[in-house]
């Protein structure tokens, strides 16, 4: 059975019409009637952790993964209590060097900043129900790094966020999905049980799985879209 894995960025007022990357915003009204289909469906949603016995085929069920890039306050405002009005877990990635800033990343973008979950609002997520992930320390491109860099960039912000929340933090996530095979074998070593992309397309059980493929949830996507996303071969064939 496939296994949609959704990737949400920000849950939050769209901003105007030609804001740059303005797909990346999912409205909280979209976002809640997007939950409450997944339940309508029978779909458990859950975080990466929980949904790993699932995509080694230990277990079988009717389940959908649900991660957040970045760690943005507004997750935790708009997204968390949806997800516990539905008994759902989530994985939200953080970038350890910026607990508390804001995604400095886009700002030559011409994008305005946003704050991100400090430490303690990285805990309250904890405390719903919901789990963190690796986005490495600074966001950065690891394709651009030499190798020692980029371990440090993965095994660091591993350490940083364990201390900054005393939670384990066992899933990673490749900032811009932009990746190379050394990379997923300093993931491995680095002793996170999974990794998830950006490549399109529904997980099945026994995928690779520090090479997850992810289904993207833009802003302008309609229910019947979303739907079509989850449950059709749609987000496979533009995977290819």
């Amino acid at each position: 059975m496939a296994i949609p894995i959704l990737m949400y960025h920000q849950i939050d007022t769209r901003p105007e019409r030609g804001t740059p990357l303005r797909g990346l915003v999912v409205s909280p009204g979209a976002f809640a009637r997007q939950m409450q289909l997944l339940k309508a469906l029978g779909y458990q949603g859950l975080s990466m952790s929980a949904l790993m016995p699932y995509l080694l085929g230990h277990q079988q069920g009717k389940v959908c993964g649900i991660t957040f890039d970045d760690g943005y306050v507004n997750n935790l405002d708009h997204a968390l209590p949806v997800l516990k009005q539905h008994g759902f877990s989530a994985t939200c990635y953080l970038v350890s060097s910026q607990l508390g800033g804001s995604n400095v990343w886009d700002h030559d973008k011409g994008i305005a900043p946003q704050q991100l979950m400090s430490a303690a609002q990285a805990r309250q997520w904890i405390a719903g129900g919901q789990e963190v992930g690796a986005h490495t320390q600074t966001h950065a491109d690891l394709t651009q790094l030499p190798a020692p860099a980029a371990y440090e960039e993965i095994a660091l912000c591993k350490r940083q966020l364990e201390e900054a929340t005393g939670a384990a933090v066992q899933q990673f996530c490749y900032p811009y999905g932009h990746y190379q095979p050394q990379h997923v074998e300093q993931v491995r070593q680095a002793g996170y049980a999974g990794a998830t992309t950006t490549a399109r397309g529904r997980a099945v059980a026994g995928s690779a799985v520090w090479e997850l493929p992810r289904v993207p949830v833009m802003g302008s996507v309609w229910l019947a879209q979303f739907w079509r996303k989850l449950a059709t071969g749609y987000e496979d064939r533009h995977g290819r």
